[in-house]
């Protein structure tokens, strides 16, 4: 009877041993992140926001500029603001140029303009896709005092596949900014 079970164990270990072994897949880390709760920021430049409590306001090299932090993501939304004086068309020039120079990389660049006359902000927001260095930009503007820039950036290497859960976390929170923005002095 012992025979007969080492016999048969053996076969069926010996059996076991001949299926094709195969490399385990390479795969990213899934990664979730809290629900945002809002906060206004108001900027001394005349203008204010909504950002998300996951994320932090940093100074920027000039007084009105700055940077909307994400450190557990490693991105960072950097905003920086111009005073129009008579060169609109620069500036929009200038904020599509920013767009644009990531042609290169970008597979796609879908463009939206959004409009809210009743607080007299009107611009375009920008989604590249691909392995852009800058996956969302936007601009914004009242077109005759103010004109503010956004553009999304992580400390990485752009991968799209593993980056697309905090790019579309961001993404939501960059346009509840837009639909919380404002002029204060107007």
């Amino acid at each position: 009877m012992f025979r007969k079970i080492f016999i048969a164990v053996t076969g069926l270990v010996l059996y076991s041993c001949h299926q094709e072994t195969l490399p385990k897949p390479y795969g990213e880390l899934r990664l979730e992140y809290p629900k945002p709760q809002y906060r206004k920021f108001s900027s001394p430049c005349g203008f204010s926001f909504e950002y998300s409590d996951f994320a932090q306001i940093d100074q920027a090299k000039n007084s009105c500029w700055y940077y909307v932090s994400y450190p557990k993501m490693k991105a960072k939304v950097f905003i920086t603001y111009f005073p129009v004086k008579n060169d609109f068309p620069l500036h929009v020039k200038e904020a599509e140029k920013m767009v644009y120079e990531h042609t290169i990389k970008a597979s796609s660049i879908e463009v939206k303009s959004f409009s809210y006359p009743e607080k007299k902000v009107y611009g375009n927001f920008y989604e590249l896709k691909g392995q852009s260095a800058s996956n969302i930009q936007f601009y914004a503007a009242d077109s005759t005092r103010n004109f503010v820039t956004a553009n999304l950036y992580f400390n990485t290497r752009p991968k799209p596949d593993s980056l697309a859960p905090a790019v579309n976390y961001i993404k939501q929170d960059i346009l509840h900014m837009l639909d919380t923005f404002q002029w204060n002095h107007h």
